[in-house]
């Protein structure tokens, strides 16, 4: 299918931008985001537009679909970062801090380096750069300090509202209400998430 292949095109894309960023922490929140529609969300909006186009849909049902798949795939990529830092290894199902591991910014730490000041922005990159799983109970006091994972997780519920808001535009159906619920879901877990802060190092 066109489709596919073109998903596919795109994501590989995402990723080698993704390794090509590998430790590189001046990423920008756009160009974070940019990468994240090209990698997970793609997938969401495939996965939504498809299973409409499939149906026999009219295209401004399947674009209206597509573009909430992309909404809703950028703002769980966006949770599962926070999860990465502040969630349970259990509820993450990985080793917390993994992403930094990796050398991959992610939406807290950007924020943080947006506000910290050019010294400690420096340090922290240094840290960052020479990431130690040790390291994590002092990255989240800095990210405390700079408000990083609320406003991260407050970018989730927005982009959740708005995935919502683009739903308006179909008709009221069983199939509709399943995905606002979705929608929702992700939000308050997100809300849940970052509200209390778990923070474990």
């Amino acid at each position: 299918c066109r489709r596919v292949a073109q998903a596919t095109k795109v994501v590989c894309s995402g990723e080698i931008i993704q390794t090509e960023r590998r430790c590189q922490f001046e990423l920008t929140r756009s160009g974070y985001l940019r990468i994240l529609r090209m990698k997970t969300a793609e997938l969401f909006a495939l996965s939504c537009g498809l299973g409409a186009h499939l149906t026999g849909a009219a295209p401004a049902t399947e674009a209206i679909l597509a573009d909430y798949g992309m909404t809703l795939g950028t703002a769980y990529q966006v949770y599962d970062d926070c999860l990465d830092l502040i969630g349970s290894q259990s509820k993450a199902g990985k080793s917390l801090g993994t992403d930094l591991l990796n050398g991959k910014p992610t939406l807290p730490v950007i924020v943080a380096l947006e506000r910290a000041g050019a010294a400690e922005a420096k340090v922290l990159r240094e840290l960052l750069a020479d990431w130690r799983p040790s390291n994590l109970g002092l990255l989240l006091t800095v990210l405390q300090r700079y408000d990083a994972v609320a406003e991260a997780g407050r970018a989730v519920s927005g982009m959740c509202q708005e995935a919502r808001t683009r739903l308006q535009g179909l008709p009221a159906s069983a199939a509709r209400d399943a995905l606002d619920r979705a929608a929702a879901c992700l939000a308050d877990n997100a809300r849940a998430l970052t509200a209390n802060e778990q923070l474990v190092g």
